[in-house]
């Protein structure tokens, strides 16, 4: 028999019961499907951290007060009790190390501002004018903090895009004074728009010198210390180096806890990487289902058409002809649902970044390619013992219905 034919009468035989080829397509579209999308969500997820992460300044090393010995570092590690603050002078020595391109000292609180009467509650982040170049930000107004001695500080301001629109709407901000307590800032600045980034808002800060914080929420301790290396290749000996100063100036004490962005975004790559592969696995799991319904379906397909086969085994057709057609099928079947389910995930997918515009959701080609061979081999495996019971049937037997 010619393949031409071989293809003709296996999509001949599967056209002749639209019902139960619809039902065999949709199960292995359905398994395809939930593989798209899942593994478009995981993926989708650690992009969106990687971008987080990268939004906040490349080459940094982080250094937070408090030793975290096991566990890893949260939230919760900006609240914490050391025998030794991470003070100003921290920050300025660590300007020294030979690793260390840029310092950023941080201070963070919460005030409220008040301007022309109007009062918002906002979070105030006290930090010096490296803090512009560390953390990538865009000025769309005026300029950023002045380069003035840290212990020190003039009473200026950077407002967030956000805050300016609240505070000030059409007029410009530049220039205008605003109230924090009993403290007067100029406004100098104003940032770009740039939205939400772990967590922090930056639209909506208030930006002011970091010794002007610390004199306003009454405190000596620093949030963090950002240290922005000279290179990928300086971000280890930075590291090292910040860790070692500190625990000089510490009375020899390794009370602070250094992490460093790579170190950070590795530990999430891996975390989602494996949850994306988990959840493939789980929704691999309907293929098989969906493999065992095209085995059942075939069986009975070989008992339905037992007077077929028999004639043509009674004309001459052997046992790998009849297995062959079985075989491509199956094959058919599958490719097809394979192909819906390719769409319907993308679909899927699509409506997913619809609804979540910061998620990237979109599948990774290994997944796609994963799951419409999945699929076909599911089919086909399935396939193949109806296909050795079509080709086993005796033509006379088959011919009489036995």
């Amino acid at each position: 028999m010619r393949t031409r034919d071989v293809f003709a009468s296996a999509f001949g035989a599967a056209a002749s019961n639209p019902l139960r080829t619809f039902l065999l397509t949709l199960a292995m579209a359905i398994g395809v499907a939930a593989v798209v999308v899942l593994t478009a969500l995981g993926d989708g997820a650690r992009r969106y951290v990687v971008r987080e992460f990268t939004s906040i300044g490349s080459n940094l090393v982080i250094v937070l007060p408090g030793r975290t010995a096991t566990g890893g570092v949260n939230p919760a590690s900006a609240v914490t009790t050391t025998p030794r603050d991470l003070t100003i002078a921290d920050a300025q020595a660590l300007t020294r190390l030979p690793a260390a391109l840029r310092v950023a000292p941080i201070l963070v609180g919460t005030s409220e501002l008040s301007v022309g009467g109007r009062l918002r509650d906002t979070m105030v982040l006290g930090a010096t004018a490296e803090l512009l170049e560390v953390r990538r930000f865009t000025l769309a107004q005026g300029r950023f903090l002045p380069v003035d001695d840290w212990d020190r500080g003039a009473p200026v301001m950077v407002i967030g895009a956000r805050l300016r629109a609240e505070l000030f709407g059409a007029e410009p901000p530049v220039g205008q004074f605003v109230r924090i307590g009993d403290r007067r800032f100029r406004i100098v600045g104003v940032l770009a728009a740039t939205g939400s980034g772990l967590g922090m808002n930056t639209d909506e800060l208030a930006i002011v010198p970091v010794a002007l914080a610390q004199a306003m929420f009454n405190t000596g301790t620093l949030f963090r210390i950002l240290i922005e290396a000279r290179g990928r290749t300086a971000i280890e000996p930075a590291k090292r180096q910040a860790t070692e100063l500190l625990k000089q100036r510490h009375g020899g004490e390794e009370d602070v806890t250094v992490i460093t962005q790579d170190a950070i975004l590795a530990t999430f790559d891996r975390l989602l990487g494996t949850l994306t592969l988990g959840v493939a696995g789980i929704a691999a799991i309907s293929l098989a289902v969906a493999g065992i319904l095209v085995m059942n379906v075939m069986l009975v397909s070989v008992t339905q058409r037992r007077a077929e086969i028999g004639l043509m085994k009674a004309l001459g057709g052997s046992g790998g002809t009849i297995r062959l057609l079985f075989l491509v099928e199956a094959a058919l079947l599958s490719l097809g649902g394979s192909v819906a389910g390719y769409a319907l995930g993308h679909v899927g997918a699509w409506l997913i970044r619809s609804l979540y515009p910061t998620l990237p959701a979109f599948p990774p080609d290994w997944a796609v390619l994963a799951a419409l061979g999945t699929a076909l081999v599911t089919g086909i495996l399935f396939g193949v013992m109806p296909a050795r019971r079509a080709a086993a049937l005796d033509p006379v037997l088959a011919l009489a219905r036995r």
